[in-house]
């Protein structure tokens, strides 16, 4: 085997093992597209590769109403900013590969954490 093949092996292997460990590494990021979009609103909002640790904030200045979860992960959404559920603001589990809309009557959702 030539050595600039060798070397091609040996870096393909090692591209191949961080890939697998990035990917095993406890999930640190979704993989996929979760969108936001408000009431009556054609402004869609997209998180990519966020974090599965911590809450995150609705970047929609009014929350959101829809939500489109094509990730690998499950998600709960949330009424507050905080990912807090006081009396009557349940989180909304949604699972991955689903969506959800709320009730024309309901608050719109503001937060949002990661299953994993």
């Amino acid at each position: 085997m030539s050595h600039s093949r060798r070397i091609g092996v040996i870096t393909a292997a090692a591209a191949l093992l961080l890939t697998a460990t990035a990917c095993s590494g406890l999930g640190r990021s979704t993989v996929g597209m979760l969108t936001f979009r408000g009431h009556d609103s054609p402004v869609e909002l997209s998180y990519s590769n966020t974090s599965v640790k911590g809450c995150h904030k609705i970047g929609l200045p009014r929350g959101a109403t829809h939500v489109e979860n094509n990730t690998l992960v499950d998600v709960v959404l949330y009424r507050t900013q905080d990912c807090t559920t006081p009396a009557g603001n349940e989180g909304i589990y949604v699972a991955t590969t689903l969506s959800n809309v709320t009730a024309p009557v309901s608050l719109p959702w503001r937060s949002f954490s990661v299953i994993h």
